[in-house]
């Protein structure tokens, strides 16, 4: 399976350190499957940042969510309760229960793959702690408009099952 990594930088080596905490699915690698998402991301982080989008390009082994010792939370393409709880819990800088099987923000899951919540959900998730929208109604606002999936690494033992296989610059 091949999967893509939209930045303004070729990546040679994954350094999870480097990685931003209170992601959608925690502090992780971020990729996609889907090349023109991937292509999105690499123009806007080109234009955030400076510098040319790159798109890097990995490769996974058909099956990988089958490996006995990597611990997958799968949540398949559709927003749900359970999502839009784990992406909230994740995103919650102050959230208390790490433990929680509903965030990962301990990576207790070695690889999350799901939908990606809209960049616009810090303004949501406000709205529906204050009561000013209900679940439902932040949960329909989580969403891109357009079909998109993520797939996040948190351990290097799931790091060590992507490999490298091209940069594409544009």
């Amino acid at each position: 399976m091949i999967l893509y990594h939209g930045s303004n930088m070729k990546i040679e080596s994954i350094n999870l350190a480097m990685c931003r905490p209170y992601k959608d699915f925690g502090r992780g690698f971020y990729l996609t499957d889907m090349k023109e998402q991937s292509e999105r991301m690499a123009q806007r982080v080109a234009r955030i940042y400076g510098g040319s989008p790159v798109l890097n390009v990995f490769e996974i082994q058909d099956g990988f969510t089958r490996i006995p010792d990597i611990v997958i939370k799968d949540f398949g393409t559709r927003t749900s309760e359970e999502w839009a709880r784990f992406v909230m819990n994740n995103r919650n800088k102050t959230f208390g229960d790490i433990k929680d099987s509903l965030c990962n923000q301990d990576n207790k899951y070695d690889i999350v793959i799901g939908p990606v919540a809209d960049d616009n959900m810090a303004l949501l998730f406000r709205q529906y702690e204050n009561e000013v929208i209900d679940f439902e109604t932040l949960l329909k606002g989580m969403i891109y408009k357009e079909t998109s999936s993520q797939y996040s690494f948190h351990t290097e033992k799931s790091i060590r099952l992507l490999r490298k296989v091209a940069d594409e610059i544009e």
